[in-house]
C-alpha cells in the first residue's frame, strides 16, 4: 500500500563502511520527517551492516535488507523498490550526502508545479570529503531526446512520484541502469524538471563504477543498442553529446 506524503529513500550498500554513517545522517537530519530509508546490503565484506543496525535500532524509519549473495547495486534498489512504501522514491548511495533541507525544497517545488520527476544540482567531493569546487549545473528540464545526448541527472538528486509515474525497476545492467530507468519513465510521457539549487554531495570514490569511465561509456552504449534499441547513426550522434556533457560536467 502507497503512503501518500511519505518519501522512500533507495540506498543500496556494498563495503560502505567508511562512508555509510554520513550518508545515513544526512537522511536522518532532514528537516522533512516523512520519509524512510530502506538499506540494502549486497553482501559487503566489511561491517557495513553492523554499522547500519545501531541505526535501526535507534530510529525506525532506518530499514536494513540483506541479500544472499552480492547482485549488483541495481539488484539492490529494485529489492529496496519491492519494499517502499512512499509515494515518493528517492536515492542516496551509501558515500554521497543529502543538505539538511533537499527534501522539503524539492518536495516543495514538485507539488507547487504538479512534477512527477525532478533533480537538482549537486558539488563534487573527494574521497576524504574535500569540496572539489565542481558544482553539476543543470537544466530546467530534459525530454527524453534531450537526456540522450545529456546524462546530467545525479542518481542522488532524484525524486520520483510514482502516483502519477506508476511503479517501476531498475534495469539489470552493471551501470548506468539509473540512466535506463530514467529513460523508461521519460517514455511514459514525463519530463525531469531541474531545481536550480545545490542540494546533496557526490562523493567520487575510486573503487566506484562510474569511476571507471571507459566501461561506464560501453554501458551507456549498451542502453541506446540494446535497451533503447536505436540505430547505430543516432547513437553515435547520441554518444557523441553524451562524451561532450560528460567532459564538461567534469570541469
Amino acid at each position: 500500500m502507497m503512503i501518500e506524503g511519505l518519501v522512500s529513500v533507495i540506498m543500496p550498500s556494498y563495503n560502505a563502511s567508511r562512508f555509510i554513517a554520513k550518508s545515513i545522517n544526512s537522511v536522518l537530519l532532514q528537516t522533512y520527517s516523512n520519509w524512510e530509508l530502506l538499506i540494502v546490503d549486497d553482501c559487503s565484506k566489511d561491517n557495513s551492516a553492523e554499522i547500519v543496525r545501531k541505526f535501526t535500532d535507534i530510529d525506525k524509519r532506518v530499514k536494513l535488507f540483506l541479500l544472499e549473495k552480492n547482485a549488483g547495486a541495481a539488484t539492490a534498489r529494485n529489492v529496496a523498490l519491492e519494499y517502499a512504501k512512499g509515494q515518493y522514491i528517492a536515492f542516496l548511495d551509501s558515500d554521497d550526502v543529502w543538505y539538511e533541507d533537499k527534501l522539503e525544497k524539492q518536495l516543495t517545488f514538485m507539488r507547487q508545479n504538479s512534477y512527477a520527476f525532478t533533480f537538482s544540482n549537486y558539488y563534487v567531493m573527494e574521497e576524504n570529503g574535500e569540496k572539489t569546487g565542481n558544482v553539476v549545473r543543470v537544466p530546467a528540464s530534459l525530454t527524453y531526446h534531450q537526456y540522450l545526448r545529456n546524462t546530467i541527472i545525479g542518481c542522488l538528486t532524484v525524486i520520483i512520484d510514482r502516483k502519477q509515474t506508476g511503479d517501476f525497476k531498475m534495469p539489470l545492467i552493471k551501470s548506468s541502469h539509473d540512466m535506463a530507468l530514467w529513460l523508461l519513465i521519460m517514455k511514459r510521457g514525463f519530463k525531469a524538471y531541474g531545481l536550480k539549487e545545490v542540494l546533496a554531495g557526490y562523493r567520487l570514490v575510486s573503487t566506484s563504477n562510474t569511476a571507471k569511465k571507459w566501461k561506464a561509456a560501453k554501458d551507456v552504449w549498451k542502453v541506446y543498442r540494446k535497451i533503447e534499441d536505436l540505430s547505430v547513426v543516432y547513437a553515435i550522434y547520441c554518444f557523441c553529446g553524451y562524451a561532450l556533457h560528460a567532459a564538461l560536467k567534469r570541469f
